[in-house]
């Protein structure tokens, strides 16, 4: 190992016909920056001379260091220099300018006789405009990928030099061609809007997400070369296949999807009309125009899911939400009464399918297209509502208990028994945690005022108000001038015929999702049916500070920011526990501890995952952003605000991950349904066929979608840190330094959750 170590530090190839050339051009770019520095210091800075100069050592790093002899032996040392040469390279160049200081520092004889000329001819003309127009650069970047991914192309150029020089030619053509529209660089003005890069970088991401996901999966080596080729490192051809795919994927990714994170703030930007375009408004008292009347313009241009035809209508029916928990009070009853008494086999009991695959994933589906529909149809809520007409319910909750304290210790406690205990598996324990849920409401909504059981206690309540934030639709009124001038308040107070609402969110001041059940109460409750299901932009609570009614602010909220952090990380370590590599380390560590090995080992990995690295990871990414931007806040109360950044990058976690045993583990409830239906006696649904849902498959599109999710986590949690910074501290310079350091903690968990996905993972439901 250590001979092979000390081979690829001597392995320097400095050839003159690629050292000079890159001499050649910094020479000449010096020439034209230093002129242009003089004239035009505001464009052309130092960052122009440091990201034209980087992408030259880029350059020069690919092609002439140690990658270029080990790229003939290790496909994933040959894909970095891909990456390099595709991205990296044109990328940092097109960053420099160089367009004109590179015509500039040309001597003028060669400018005048021979460069000017030459760009001007007809074919060149043609060329240019083709080739910065967005289809044409997209497909011959996707092209050229894929053609030299062909098996016997690639073969052709690792065997015959020439070929090679053919093939970094194409990639660097064709990435100078492709980022040269994402960059722009001056004096380049698109002739397209700048909205088409967000689908041009998609596309680009999806074909990446493909290609890499082949290298990744493939059962033989797909390059004859590298499967005749030494080994080196002690690995074998088909991991350094796997690897050189999961570089792609994850690099690649990034590349693609870090440019969305500038454009569209600037999109944002400049659909804002400027002050200068608007004609001067004529002065108007507030008598005129109130802040109400800005609201109800407001809540008037958004749609409303009561608006909608036999939706609308139900969901305003006083008995709509009753029929909703009727129905799931059905199904907990099923999960209870099967897991108590049925087989104790998780594949074929209801208690071991219902909950862990179809409620979980009804949850996410629910939760990233409507809002918190399951707090609304929460069947706790029945027998707890019967009970509350004979228990007191008159003590005010503990005041030292009005935090999240309470609720993130329970999810951390759950996350760990679902682990110790293997819940998913075990039938009969599934059943006496619902029987517990049932009970703890009852007795705790039976003894203090409100709904304190859901604001204060309910873990799945926190996991629903926390990715509910995210959601499209929010309860909020639609006129606060009506608001304004009620007197009975009876949103929040109630009346004779209605309860208010139990989480005290007072409609008026009510801002976002925040501890919301969509109870609905406050819709029926109000006299001027002034509440709706209004349509939000989805993600814009994370980044909203002003003070909401209940809840306060969120960049005051240290207990509230110690939840998502829980439930964040938590999404990454439920899933990863269930891959095959770490449930193997675990196993074998815990028998080296003895009996109670695999409880500690478990109970270590969760608290480590759970508890220390958040609090580290986040702790240095305050201290970090609190130091290169120079905000004056506390870095508690920076790692407060800047935590609620990383609720996209956990929800595309929770949702990868449960639409995996949804989708795979979807037809395993119908035979489950058979034998509960054949073991009370009922024979008209059939007999079981238990292959058909217990041999489930994972379609082909799963992993791709599930990367997909991962990467729209991704821009929107660096688009949501973006929007906060700008809150704290002025100027796009001190932005970006107070985003970088939470950038790099959102990249590492993004590639922790590439990594994660792909591993084989368990199933759930499918298999015996």
């Amino acid at each position: 190992m250590e001979g092979n170590s000390a081979a690829v530090w001597q392995s320097w190839v400095p050839s003159p016909e690629i050292v000079l050339p890159a001499l050649l051009c910094s020479w000449i770019y010096l020439r034209g920056w230093y002129w242009l520095r003089r004239r035009l210091p505001q464009r052309f800075g130092w960052d122009r001379l440091a990201y034209f100069h980087g992408g030259l050592a880029t350059f020069l790093l690919s092609l002439i260091s140690p990658l270029e002899p080990l790229a003939g032996v290790l496909l994933s040392v040959h894909m970095v220099q891909h990456l390099l040469l595709m991205m990296a390279t044109p990328l940092l160049i097109w960053l420099g300018w160089p367009l004109v200081p590179m015509l500039k520092g040309l001597p003028t004889a060669i400018r005048r006789g021979w460069i000017v000329p030459i760009l001007r001819l007809p074919l060149v003309l043609l060329l240019s405009r083709w080739l910065t127009r967005p289809v044409p650069a997209l497909a011959l970047y996707i092209g050229v990928t894929w053609l030299w991914h062909i098996p016997r192309l690639y073969d052709l150029a690792l065997r015959d030099p020439d070929w090679h020089r053919i093939e970094h030619g194409l990639f660097l053509f064709a990435g100078f061609v492709f980022w040269y529209l994402v960059v722009a660089p001056y004096p380049f003005r698109r002739t397209f809007p700048r909205w088409l890069l967000i689908p041009y970088l998609f596309a680009a991401s999806i074909q990446n997400t493909i290609l890499a996901a082949t290298l990744c999966y493939a059962d033989e080596p797909l390059y004859r070369t590298y499967a005749q080729a030494p080994r080196l490192f002690a690995s074998t051809v088909i991991e350094d296949q796997a690897t050189a795919g999961a570089i792609m994927w994850v690099c690649g990714s990034m590349m693609y999807l870090l440019p969305l994170v500038v454009i569209l703030p600037s999109l944002f930007a400049s659909a804002s009309p400027s002050r200068r375009s608007q004609p001067s408004p004529r002065p108007v008292t507030l008598s005129v125009l109130s802040q109400g009347q800005v609201d109800a313009d407001r809540g008037r241009a958004r749609a409303d899911l009561f608006h909608l035809p036999l939706v609308g209508p139900w969901l305003r029916w006083r008995h709509g939400r009753r029929l909703l928990q009727a129905t799931m009070l059905l199904v907990a009853a099923l999960v209870i009464w099967d897991g108590l008494v049925g087989p104790q086999v998780a594949p074929i009991n209801l208690a071991g399918i219902l909950p862990w695959i179809h409620w979980r994933g009804f949850v996410v589906l629910g939760l990233l297209v409507v809002g918190n529909v399951f707090c609304m149809a929460c069947p706790f809520m029945l027998p707890r509502d019967l009970a509350k007409r004979w228990l007191p319910a008159n003590r005010h909750w503990p005041r030292r208990l009005r935090t999240k304290w309470l609720a993130a210790g329970l999810l951390l406690l759950f996350f760990w028994a679902y682990e110790t205990f293997a819940l998913w598996s075990a039938p009969w324990a599934t059943a006496w945690i619902t029987l517990g849920y049932f009970t703890a409401a009852i007795l705790i909504d039976g003894i203090f005022r409100g709904a304190s059981f859901c604001k204060y206690v309910c873990p799945i309540g926190q996991f629903h108000f926390i990715q509910s934030l995210l959601s499209p639709f929010e309860v909020a009124v639609r006129n606060v001038d009506i608001c304004s001038a009620c007197a009975t308040k009876d949103c929040i107070r109630g009346n004779e015929n209605q309860r208010g609402c139990e989480l005290a969110l007072f409609q008026p001041r009510k801002v976002g999702n925040a501890d919301c059940t969509f109870c609905l109460d406050c819709v029926h409750a109000c006299p001027h049916d002034n509440v709706g299901l209004l349509a939000v932009t989805p993600s814009a609570d994370l980044w909203d500070d002003r003070r909401r009614s209940g809840v306060g602010r969120f960049s005051q909220r240290t207990d509230l920011a110690a939840l998502v952090l829980v439930l964040v990380f938590g999404a990454f370590v439920n899933a990863a526990l269930m891959t095959a590599p770490v449930a193997t380390r675990l196993e074998r560590t815990g028998m080296m501890l003895g009996s109670q090995g695999p409880m500690l080992a478990t109970t270590a990995a969760i608290l480590l995952a759970v508890v220390v690295i958040p609090l580290l990871g986040v702790t240095l990414a305050a201290v970090g952003s609190r130091i290169l931007s120079g905000d004056r806040g506390r870095s508690l109360q920076i790692a407060t605000r800047y935590s609620f950044a990383l609720v996209p990058m956990g929800a595309a976690m929770w949702l990868s991950h449960y639409l995996f045993h949804f989708v795979v583990g979807f037809w395993g409830l119908w035979p489950a349904l058979q034998r509960f239906a054949l073991d009370i006696g009922i024979r008209g649904l059939g007999t079981p066929v238990w292959p058909e849902g217990c041999s489930a498959t994972v379609v082909e599109w799963m992993l791709r979608a599930q990367i997909v999710a991962l990467d729209i986590g991704l821009v929107v949690s660096l688009y949501t840190a973006y929007r906060i910074a700008r809150t704290r501290v002025e100027g796009l310079g001190r932005i970006g330094a107070a985003v970088l350091p939470w950038a790099c903690l959102m990249v590492a968990l993004f590639a922790s959750g590439v990594a994660i996905l792909l591993q084989p993972m368990e199933m759930r439901g499918t298999g015996f």
